[in-house]
């Protein structure tokens, strides 16, 4: 395997420093910190490129929220400026290094890929074989271990400064393990993470059927008994090569249908939208309306939550769903309204 040189003039260009800055602000304009960030744009982007250059930059210390939707976790928050861009500017020249060397049926935040084409990949798979082997891994950001994640990382990369920097973000939280649930960077760390396992099914166990989205992966086989030794065989592997455990780790005919990425796939082709997934989305559509009339929500996001949903609902088989929660009489009542006010109308 190859490794990389030579990469950090192209993180530390200006034109990649404002190139990240445009990255890191989407759908956040609004925002205070921002916008007084951008009273000087030119003078504090700079800024930020220098203590790159000059290596004085530090991951700053996070601020820990907990959310309970729609599981309990700690998310990791950091400032805009300068740790938003900088990890925007590393991952612009980083990623297509590691994705180039990912296999074809890995999904999780990968340009060309995402959750609707793992869906259409899976449903493949339960057309083709019999019986799933469908595993997700226990607490997996907060267990990826740190010595490990930067031995991967060096497998691939040598430029020292590229390497500063990744071991400064690698290393931020301190403990041994954890890349931060919010950090841009760790989806991108788990997905290397768990490119050896990748490995380890597609070429030293051979498993033809196998795809994976993030901590979330499916065996597929004719065979039960092939499945069972392979479940025994991840689980050590998990556990001594990357110290990982798994939270489950189930068996069972895809007959059943399989439950994976928000959609449940049967073996004659039929997609339904996963309960959970159904119920908060209409949830949140039911909201919407008296969202509007008080002001709490604007058309232009109750546009983007409706489009949302008719996005989830396109991939699956959902006619009575849609009529159910009256989402083209929804869509026809926004696009009204922001044709009152001169905005464009929903396509």
């Amino acid at each position: 395997m190859k490794r990389q040189g030579n990469l950090w003039p192209a993180i530390t260009t200006s034109e990649n420093i404002h190139a990240a800055y445009l990255r890191a602000r989407r759908g956040k304009a609004w925002q205070r910190t921002i916008q007084s960030f951008e009273q000087d744009i030119a003078g504090n982007l700079e800024r930020v490129r220098q203590s790159l250059i000059r290596k004085t930059f530090r991951t700053s210390p996070y601020n820990v929220k907990t959310i309970h939707e729609p599981k309990k976790r700690d998310i990791y928050v950091l400032p805009f400026a300068p740790d938003r861009i900088v990890q925007h500017a590393l991952m612009a020249v980083v990623e297509p290094i590691w994705d180039r060397m990912f296999i074809d049926d890995s999904y999780c935040c990968r340009t060309g890929k995402g959750i609707h084409s793992g869906s259409l990949r899976a449903m493949q798979f339960v057309r083709k074989h019999k019986y799933c082997l469908k595993c997700d891994v226990s607490k997996f950001y907060p267990s990826i271990q740190h010595d490990v994640l930067f031995g991967l990382v060096q497998r691939k990369i040598k430029c020292p400064d590229a390497l500063w920097l990744l071991r400064d973000v690698i290393y931020s939280t301190g403990g041994g393990a954890n890349a931060p649930i919010g950090n841009y960077t760790s989806q991108w760390f788990g997905n290397l993470y768990l490119h050896e396992l990748d490995m380890q099914a597609k070429h030293v166990w051979k498993v033809r059927a196998y795809l994976r989205y993030c901590d979330d992966f499916c065996l597929f086989h004719d065979d039960k008994a092939v499945l069972r030794d392979l479940a025994t065989k991840i689980r050590e592997f998990m556990s001594e090569r990357l110290g990982l455990r798994l939270s489950k780790c189930d068996l069972f005919p895809v007959s059943r249908g399989l439950d994976f990425l928000g959609y449940r796939h049967f073996p004659d082709g039929y997609v339904l939208l996963r309960k959970r997934t159904a119920k908060k989305m209409q949830r949140r559509l039911r909201t919407i309306p008296a969202m509007l009339a008080s002001g709490r929500l604007t058309l232009e996001t109750a546009r983007s939550v409706v489009a949302s949903a008719k996005g989830w609902m396109r991939w699956a088989n959902t006619r009575n769903l849609a009529m159910a929660m009256n989402v083209n009489d929804l869509e026809h009542t926004i696009r009204m309204e922001l044709a009152k006010d001169g905005s464009p109308s929903v396509q």
